[in-house]
């Protein structure tokens, strides 16, 4: 994989509400010390470990109570991930940003100076954490209109001797069949966006990460995902839509 920055464009979609309780993170071990897991809500979240904290796609508001960023990932430009004045909120005057390349156009000008455009296949590093942006697009046709190929990203995040991949807005595309090692899994799964219940269960039981977090999934049935992985990776449901 090569480093690069480049870019490109994308419209937005409305950012949904952001209230969520205090959460106490899952955790995961590492040959390096522990990775939090904190769910905030939708497609946002945040990975804390050892003094790194990583936010991705904070568009929601909530992230009140969990640690400052020490960087923060964009996957693409869609409102439920992008917010770009929540973004400078959270970022501050030093935070790094890394973003898919129609983010980085979008980007106030403050910002630009110190994000990061990751195409499809590109790797970073950032402070020891090796980042991997990996492709995350439709493939079913009438759906192709919501995230076209060579547009998005996910990531993978490498902490000591895990992975965790963050898909963001994509089907059960080859790349994502592909991945190997992966511990943690962040998968999407509502229609006609994303994928299907189905499509992501069988995804799971092709690149077999040990855990897999359903989020991005507002309206679908996430025990009936949870059955359909049956025991090819270990389901965790966590509070991306928290009750109001």
């Amino acid at each position: 994989m090569q480093r690069r920055t480049i870019l490109a464009g994308l419209a937005a979609l409305p950012v949904l509400a952001s209230i969520r309780p205090a959460f106490a993170a899952e955790t995961v071990a590492t040959s390096g010390g522990e990775i939090g897991i904190h769910p905030v809500m939708h497609a946002s979240l945040a990975l804390s470990f050892g003094d790194q904290v990583l936010y991705v796609d904070p568009a929601e508001n909530s992230f009140d109570g969990l640690p400052a960023p020490t960087a923060i990932f964009i996957t693409h430009a869609h409102g439920d991930h992008y917010n770009a004045e929540n973004l400078v909120k959270l970022a501050g005057d030093e935070v790094p940003v890394y973003v898919n390349a129609d983010v980085f156009e979008k980007l106030p000008e403050g910002l630009k100076a110190r994000a990061t455009a990751l195409k499809n296949g590109e790797s970073t590093t950032v402070n020891g954490i090796a980042v991997d942006a990996i492709a995350a697009y439709n493939t079913t046709e009438d759906r192709k209109q919501y995230h076209p190929q060579g547009v998005g990203n996910g990531y993978v995040f490498t902490f000591a001797d895990k992975k965790v991949y963050v898909a963001g807005d994509t089907e059960d595309i080859p790349e994502m069949r592909a991945l190997t090692g992966i511990e943690v899994a962040f998968l999407p799964m509502n229609l006609p966006y994303t994928m299907s219940v189905e499509q992501a269960a069988d995804a799971v039981k092709a690149f077999k990460p040990a855990i897999v977090y359903p989020y991005h999934s507002r309206g679908s049935d996430l025990e009936q995902f949870k059955s359909l992985v049956g025991d090819a990776s270990e389901v965790r449901i966590a509070g991306f839509y928290p009750a109001a």
